[in-house]
């Protein structure tokens, strides 16, 4: 056992997923058989996925507490290759803000509460409890590494660790003006016939997607299939009758992206939504 498997098994005893890095601090590259995703992909660390490849494919998602997968032929193959360890932030419910010279540095110093740190080549990783989507140059020299995003392990670090603070996820929110939009035009109904319209009140459809975003914002695990399923039911129930507009179905891709789901992830939730119910633009 080399020093990176090591450290792999370590991390994983306390609950942080690991990965291995290759030369060049990346994960290596999918095997033939899950080359372009052609296998699905592992969509969620806490989900079962459609891949079941041994090997540690799928970058971040390939990351793993289980001893098992980690000792594992394939996985000691790579380990023998490996130049070091990489970590799923948000697997371990932390997030890495990755300042990468002395100005972020000083930024951080004077803008956010202190918490542990750990020294990177060029910088320093603060780390905070608790997870957000994760985002590259949210300002100059920071990024942000926690859901769907790895970080490399240095360190434990030093200092006590603090809660994730307001500032920190500030850093992703975006304006009115590029906020994103579904990708799906709406305002049309989305049936073949406009059917009865059982939203007597606006409350009751606004209702619906005020508990739909709070069942996506309250998953705890399988988030991809929490969307899905919740995307599910808001086109099962609103979909056919034409109130359902581009602005409510915004309202539920945001919820999603803010628990670490991709633009594409929740395209692909929608339209597979979409697909079941047979529902078709007109």
């Amino acid at each position: 056992m080399n020093e990176q498997q090591h450290t792999a098994l370590h991390l994983a005893a306390h609950g942080v997923p690991a990965l291995p890095l290759r030369a060049g601090k990346v994960p290596f590259g999918n095997c033939l058989a899950c080359a372009k995703n052609v296998c699905g992909g592992r969509p969620n660390m806490k989900a079962p996925g459609p891949c079941t490849c041994p090997n540690p494919c799928h970058g971040w998602a390939a990351a793993t507490t289980d001893p098992n997968v980690l000792n594992s032929p394939a996985w000691v193959r790579m380990w023998r290759e490996a130049a070091g360890v990489a970590y799923h932030p948000g697997g371990a419910g932390l997030t890495v803000v990755d300042l990468d010279n002395a100005e972020a540095i000083a930024w951080a110093r004077a803008s956010l509460p202190a918490t542990r740190t750990v020294q990177t080549t060029r910088g320093e990783h603060w780390l905070y409890r608790g997870t957000m989507q994760s985002a590259n140059a949210v300002r100059p020299g920071v990024d942000i590494k926690s859901l769907m995003q790895y970080a490399r392990w240095l360190a434990p670090g030093s200092g006590s660790m603090a809660v994730l603070p307001a500032a920190v996820r500030a850093l992703t929110v975006k304006g009115p003006s590029t906020a994103r939009r579904a990708p799906q035009t709406l305002s049309a109904p989305l049936g073949a016939a406009r059917g009865e319209c059982p939203h007597r009140t606006p409350t009751y459809l606004d209702r619906g997607i005020a508990m739909a975003e709070q069942r996506i914002s309250q998953a705890r695990e399988a988030v991809h299939a929490t969307v899905y399923r919740t995307f599910l039911a808001v086109l099962s129930t609103h979909g056919r009758c034409g109130c359902l507009t581009e602005t409510h179905a915004a309202r539920l891709f945001t919820a999603a992206q803010a628990k670490g789901e991709s633009p594409r992830h929740c395209t692909d939730a929608w339209t597979n939504a979409l697909t079941t119910l047979g529902l078709t633009h007109v």
